[in-house]
């Protein structure tokens, strides 16, 4: 086993026999400049010995100690750095002097190459920073100190925590070697099986982050790093991360200082702060591997990258959109002439726009197309010289009308949070902008067949997509197939990992469910009918506003906070509060200060988060969010920062993309599902130095096993296990053809329309006029079926445009009909039959109590990562079966009683179903009975299904088997489809 001492030993032997360094003595250390003199001036003689022959003359005897002064005076001053050092040189007597050379982006200048290979890289062991510091080794390039190592062995009994201790107690921020921004521009703690860094020693507060290759790879993928039988697990430090291209790479295009600006709220002055950035493992990896793939493939690919939150996104961002802008294939031709960088967020994000212009980049190489700017200046910047344009999704699609000739250009667009900036037409905006089709078809059919090829993937365009949480579209649009036919992610940078490494915090820890239980009463005598699905939502919402259920919510959500949340964080911890409607936030916050009003409580405020004007019932007045809160609505992210407020209630509003530390606490009353859930949570997931913050989330809506289900597809790596297929439309086609609602002709002449030059005031008349033929044929239908129709065909338009999206799959006549249906289900209003039935003042609720549930201290998420596409199958409506309004109030206050979520009793019927259509006893049934014989079998069969699926669902499950009545009402609902689906398969 080795030694701490034979580890150095090791490492600096790997330094010489494979990347070429020069061992140096510690004595060759001058500890008061950080330098080895005889490399600095070897390097300097070598690559540039003109100049140092003029400087010579002019220096005499003092030429080295006047250059080794002039690099220390340039690094230490409050604007320098080593980093603009080695990267600018400097200027003596108007001479310059380059301290490194960086690789050359073409081979057309040898003289460069070969300087390049000039780098003098050299490695020290024992070195001694002061009296009373000993480094075990320091690392330079051309005599310059640029990195140190604190060693540590594991088989010792120590490991890279000791070596963070020892930076932070033993190692001074005011020794040369160490001073920031003019020391060592990396510190690493290392031991044989993982790797830390800092970047700036601050005594007990210096900052450490882990610089590891992730242990494992798709479900497995989490912290730290792999076991080798061959190798040390660190051993990509010294194959990889030390080697001369890799180290130069770092220098001249990844690191960077970082400068932030904030505002003192009481003073009005301005806080400057600085920080030297070096990039984490996984970013140096995916913008290397992006390079590399797209240097051989140039724009022949998309690429989806999954990182999660916490994986420093905005930086991996900025660094690709620099390194695409100089990107070279083989041939030393340029790949991409503009990168395009499209955030879904309104205004181009703040800190997004910080990391681009941080960066040093030449004038005029980056535009911000901010709020002030319009599509006229968005065209201006893709047909000039401007090389990184940041941009809205909004704004984006303005460039259609704007932009010409761009058939010659290709483009790298960037798409941050790719979820909701790919949704539908915005998505098809992107690409058909870029697309190196031609304006000048004046046939219809190849106007439409250009239209449809713009809309997929483009010879000139790739697509960069980083999300961290992708949607199967998402998934289809953007990965790439593996080796198992599933498609995955380019790169991937898990949760689970980020939550490991400390990056961010793990929401589902601390989580309790509250359960609502209330009495339903009739207000009226008669018995009216009504809708179920319609009745059950008008009833939902009335609990959900009820002044009785709100009041009693606020009272635990309000005590909750004070008791556990408010001391968190030194007293600054705030909270959210997801509302289900705009009404709903308005009375929740009227009901949270009449609350803490009554019971006097100090220092909790609470502001509103919503959209548009609202009105409640039996109350004229109108509210906004600026008239409650008292102030605009771009104030609130500053507002609810300060002090002044410590709740923020939202309707639909600052549940993806808000960024507040200070969140420790999310009071949800709202049905969350799927990536909305793990989006809204994810909040609360964001850490706050130098607190150790932990998370609270009560939920009275949705369980915890619902929410581990949400988060399941992301926590590691998400694949698409299926794909989509083209045939698949035909049979959609299929199915609205048989309403018989279009006229081949009409659907000919609306297209001559749709695609005419100028359409008249005439044409427009003649359009309406096929539409309101095809909507009277739909409306000689039962309501039933016009529903249905209109469901078959909204399901046929979803499909065929995701299908453009993704494949090459071209058919006029089809596209014609997708034109004319879209323009249809538009015009379209289908009313039902009586006008609907409205529940106001004929129920009234009673007995509310808010029932505590099962607290989860500890989350024991497992990655569940496969999804599926939506596919083109025929989806039937479950019929509307009208109830009497006192059923209803049974069948919902039987629930609230037994406490069965409705989506558990969904699922536990489905999972029935399932097992009934595997019968063979029930197919042979179904095939020899008319389906009022078969009903027999059918329900003999059920008790055996049941305790067949009893161990999936054994709470409800043995209701059913002990209660008939229940059994046959439950059951009864799948006895015809059953029987129709059997017969049909065989």
């Amino acid at each position: 086993m080795l030694s701490e001492k034979e580890y150095q030993k090791f490492l600096l032997e790997r330094l010489e026999k494979d990347n070429g360094y020069v061992i140096r003595k510690a004595s060759d250390f001058d500890r008061y400049f950080a330098v080895d003199r005889e490399m600095l001036f070897k390097f300097l003689e070598d690559t540039q010995h003109e100049t140092m022959e003029y400087l010579r003359k002019i220096y005499k005897s003092d030429l080295e100690e006047t250059i080794v002064s002039f690099i220390n005076a340039e690094t230490t001053k409050t604007r320098g750095s080593l980093l603009d050092v080695l990267k600018h040189g400097i200027e003596i007597s108007n001479q310059k002097l380059e301290l490194m050379y960086t690789k050359p982006a073409t081979t057309f200048n040898p003289d460069l190459t070969r300087k390049y290979g000039q780098n003098i890289f050299s490695a020290m062991e024992e070195v001694w920073a002061s009296d009373k510091e000993r480094i075990d080794v320091v690392i330079f390039l051309n005599g310059l100190a640029i990195i140190a190592f604190e060693l540590k062995c594991n088989a010792a009994g120590q490991s890279y925590q000791d070596a963070i201790y020892q930076f932070r107690t033993d190692r001074s921020p005011k020794t040369r070697l160490f001073m920031f921004k003019a020391g060592t521009l990396v510190n690493f703690a290392m031991d044989l099986e993982e790797v830390y860094m800092t970047t700036k020693l601050a005594g007990d507060a210096t900052f450490f982050l882990p610089f590891n290759m992730g242990n494992g790879e798709g479900v497995t993928a989490g912290a730290g790093n792999p076991a080798f039988e061959d190798k040390y697990s660190v051993s990509y430090m010294w194959e990889d991360i030390l080697t001369k291209d890799t180290i130069l790479d770092l220098i001249s295009k990844f690191i960077f200082v970082e400068t932030k600006e904030k505002v003192d709220d009481k003073t009005g002055k301005i806080k400057r702060s600085e920080n030297l950035i070096f990039p984490r493992y996984h970013q140096l990896d995916v913008i290397r591997k992006v390079l590399a793939d797209v240097r051989e493939n140039r724009t022949a690919q998309n690429y989806l990258i999954q990182h999660s939150a916490g994986s420093g996104k905005t930086n991996s961002i900025a660094w690709l959109a620099h390194r695409l802008t100089s990107l070279h294939d083989e041939e030393n031709k340029i790949i991409f002439d503009n990168i395009i960088i499209v955030t879904d967020r309104v205004v181009v994000d703040r800190q997004l726009q910080k990391a681009i212009m941080g960066m040093e980049h030449k004038a005029g190489l980056i535009r911000v197309m901010d709020d002030k700017c319009n599509s006229a200046d968005l065209a201006i910047a893709l047909n000039g010289n401007t090389k990184i344009i940041a941009t809205t999704i909004q704004k984006f699609p303005y460039i259609v009308d704007s932009v010409k000739d761009l058939k010659n250009k290709s483009f790298a667009v960037i798409i941050d949070e790719a979820h909701s900036s790919t949704a539908g037409k915005d998505m098809a905006a992107v690409t058909m902008s870029l697309g190196s089709g031609d304006q000048t078809e004046s046939d219809v059919e190849d106007m439409i067949s250009s239209e449809i090829k713009r809309n997929g993937k483009q010879a000139n365009v790739s697509i960069f997509a980083f999300t961290a949480t992708p949607k199967p579209t998402t998934i289809q649009l953007f990965g790439r197939l593996n080796t198992h036919g599933q498609r995955e992610a380019f790169h991937v940078y898990s949760m689970k990992q980020a939550i490991e490494e400390g990056f961010i915090l793990d929401v589902l820890q601390n989580y309790t469910e509250y359960s609502t239980f209330y009495q339903l009463n009739k207000e009226i005598e008669d018995d009216p009918r009504c809708k179920t699905n319609a009745a059950k939502r008008q009833i939902a919402r009335f609990i959900e506003l009820h002044d009785t259920n709100i009041a009693q919510r606020v009272e635990v959500i309000v005590e909750h906070f004070r008791t556990t949340v408010m001391q968190e964080l030194g007293g600054q911890a705030k909270a959210m509060v997801i509302t289900a409607s705009r009404q709903g936030a308005v009375k929740y916050r009227q009901a949270f200060e009449e609350y803490i009003t009554k019971k006097g409580y100090d220092g909790i405020h609470a502001l509103v988060a919503f959209s548009g004007k609202v009105k409640l019932p039996d109350d004229d007045k109108e509210y906004t969010e600026a008239s409650i809160n008292g102030f605009p609505e771009d104030r609130l992210t500053k507002e609810f920062d300060t002090d002044n407020y410590q709740v923020l209630l939202v309707a639909n509003k600052y549940q993806t993309g808000f960024d507040q530390p200070k969140l420790c606490a999310m009071y949800v009353l709202k049905k969350l599902r799927g990536v909305n859930a793990v989006q809204t949570l994810s909040r609360l997931n964001r850490i706050c130095a130098p607190y150790d913050k932990k998370t609270f989330v009560l939920d009275f809506v949705n369980t915890y096993e619902d929410i581990k289900a949400a988060f399941a597809p992301y926590y590691t790596t998400t694949l698409l296990a299926n794909s989509v297929t083209p045939n698949a439309i035909y049979d959609l086609e299929a199915t609205i053809d048989a309403y018989a609602l279009f006229d081949p002709a009409d659907i000919e002449a609306a297209n001559d329309i749709l695609y005419s030059q100028k359409v008249t005031g005439k044409q427009k008349q003649r359009l309406t006029f096929f539409l309101q033929k095809s909507k009277k044929l739909l409306e000689h239908y039962e309501y039933e079926t016009q529903r249905q129709a209109v469901a078959d065909m909204r399901g046929f338009v979803r499909y065929y445009e995701f299908l453009l999206q993704v494949s090459s799959f071209e058919d006029t006549d089809l596209h014609k009909k997708y034109n004319f249906i879209s323009y249809l289900l538009a015009y379209i209003n289908i009313k039902h039959p009586g006008g609907g039935f409205n529940l106001d003042g004929k129920i009234k609720a009673s007995q509310f109590v808010q029932k505590k549930g099962e607290e989860h201290v500890s989350s024991d998420l497992v990655a569940k990562p496969v999804m599926k596409l939506p596919t083109a199958e025929h989806f039937g409506l479950s019929e509307d079966k009208e109830k009497r309004l006192s059923e209803i109030i049974d069948e919902i206050n039987s629930k609230t009683g037994k406490n069965y979520d409705n989506d558990v009793v969904v699922k536990a019927m489905l999972q029935i179903r399932d097992i009934l259509m595997k019968s063979d006893k029930l197919k042979t049934s179904a095939k020899n009975n008319t389906q009022q014989d078969f009903e027999f079998s059918y329900f003999d069969d059920i008790d055996d299904a049941l305790i067949e699926g009893l161990s999936q669902n054994q709470d409800f499950f043995s209701m059913l088997l002990s209660n008939d009545e229940m059994k046959h009402q439950v059951m009864g609902i799948f006895s015809d489809e059953i029987y129709k689906s059997l017969r049909e398969s065989v």
